[in-house]
């Protein structure tokens, strides 16, 4: 989507969460229920649209994978806003499934994009290692490790990933996409509720980056792998099969960070262009 507002339009931001539990991931899918089919029929349906609006998300989700603080947007007929931006947000929370909450509707600033003009997402991946199990009540939001963590070890193994890296040995290539990120953030947290939490933080994600980062420092923390093999694995920059993609359901998508308003379209800008590492040429 560009970030040029046709003439009369307006450019719509959602703040939304989901549990994505019953969801096909959130990108639009003919014969599976997604987060972005329900969100845009309930958008059409309650603002009496004759075609649905398209929606552009700031981070897609795999299925399974739970959003707190995901970010959406898109382009509405000035005249359609006026009619009904004070409303849309009663209306929504009667219109969408209980699975799905919009908690704000605006409008954006000029030059947002929430997909380009983000400049970090952040994650939280939960883990509980009681040899008892996952509390019932939070099974769909916690994984169970069956080997007792040390956190300790799982944080200095974070280290070595800090940083502008390729991350193709953590990722499941796409034709023609980058897998260069900038991991800002990885720690770990044992809660006073014994759940251990990952914090990571990154200007972009690739697919299956945060579970294959989580699957390998599991390995760390339970005493398979030595501290150094997650730094080791990312220097071989290609995908190794040992590294397990841990399931979806302990993550979710809890914040997306956005430059100040007259940075948004420089952002967006920038986020486009292919990333190479410094000392490696396009040829």
């Amino acid at each position: 989507m560009s970030d040029e507002v046709e003439p009369g339009h307006v450019r719509v931001r959602l703040d939304l969460s989901y549990d994505g539990k019953d969801f096909s991931g959130w990108a639009k899918q003919r014969t599976l229920r997604t987060v972005q089919g329900e969100l845009e029929s309930a958008l059409k349906t309650v603002m009496r649209l004759p075609e649905p609006v398209e929606l552009t998300v700031a981070g897609r989700t795999d299925a399974g994978v739970h959003a707190r603080g995901q970010v959406a947007q898109f382009d509405l007929a000035e005249e359609v806003w006026a009619e009904h931006h004070d409303k849309l947000l009663r209306r929504l929370a009667g219109r969408l499934p209980h699975d799905i909450r919009v908690w704000k509707v605006a409008e954006a600033p000029e030059g947002f994009n929430a997909r380009f003009s983000a400049i970090w997402r952040r994650y939280a991946y939960r883990v509980g290692d009681h040899q008892g199990g996952v509390d019932p009540l939070r099974r769909g939001h916690v994984l169970w490790h069956q080997w007792p963590l040390d956190v300790d070890a799982m944080n200095e193994a974070s280290r070595a990933l800090l940083g502008e890296h390729d991350f193709a040995a953590y990722c499941k290539k796409r034709e023609g996409a980058t897998t260069i990120r900038t991991l800002q953030e990885l720690s770990w947290v044992r809660g006073g509720d014994g759940i251990v939490t990952a914090t990571v933080r990154a200007d972009a994600f690739c697919h299956n980056m945060v579970r294959s980062l989580v699957g390998a420092l599991l390995h760390v923390g339970d005493g398979h792998r030595p501290v150094e093999w997650p730094g080791r694995v990312l220097a071989a920059a290609v995908r190794d099969s040992s590294v397990h993609v841990v399931k979806p359901h302990g993550l979710t998508l809890e914040e997306v960070g956005y430059p100040a308003d007259e940075l948004l379209a420089a952002r967006s800008k920038e986020a486009r262009n292919m990333r190479t590492l410094p000392g490696k040429g396009c040829c």
